[in-house]
């Protein structure tokens, strides 16, 4: 095998892309069974583990990694099934908040139990806790490098 394609960082790439692959369909049927796509669930969450419930639309779409006509799109979606609501800003007339609704808030807690079954079956279950820890360092690092507003939550 020619040398440039036994590469650790090809091996990781891919590690990354088949292991985020195979979880993702386990917790996509999770989310299908209670009425959500895993897009649907990332927003919920975002928003679920914000202060106050709320983010502005814009800072949504950052952390998503999602034009904002797709987060409106979003929006739009959670918005008819009651998980969401559209708020204005109270210091800032131009900008929209994204607010979970008690609905939402709801949804997420019916969702939880097997959602965290599944993680923890699939992916947190079959490592030692030094592993996990390491784990969730590195990816921390990979995020901050890759999606540096990932993390933003300005209300």
């Amino acid at each position: 095998m020619p040398a440039e394609l036994d590469d650790t960082r090809l091996t990781a790439m891919g590690l990354l892309v088949e292991t985020y692959g195979g979880v993702t369909a386990r917790l996509d049927a999770v989310h299908a069974a209670h009425g959500l796509s895993g897009t649907d669930f990332d927003v919920l969450i975002r928003l679920a583990r914000s202060p106050e419930q709320r983010l502005r639309m814009s800072d949504l779409a950052t952390q998503t990694g999602l034009s904002t006509s797709g987060i409106t799109r979003i929006v739009d979606r959670l918005e008819r099934n009651g998980f969401a609501a559209r708020q204005s800003h109270p210091a800032d007339r131009r900008a929209l908040l994204a607010v979970l609704t008690d609905h939402g808030r709801s949804r997420l807690t019916e969702l939880m139990p097997p959602l965290l079954a599944e993680i923890d079956h699939w992916l947190t279950g079959p490592l030692e806790p030094t592993q996990l820890t390491a784990l969730l360092d590195a990816l921390r690092t990979i995020r901050a490098t890759v999606r540096p507003g990932a993390t933003a939550a300005r209300t």
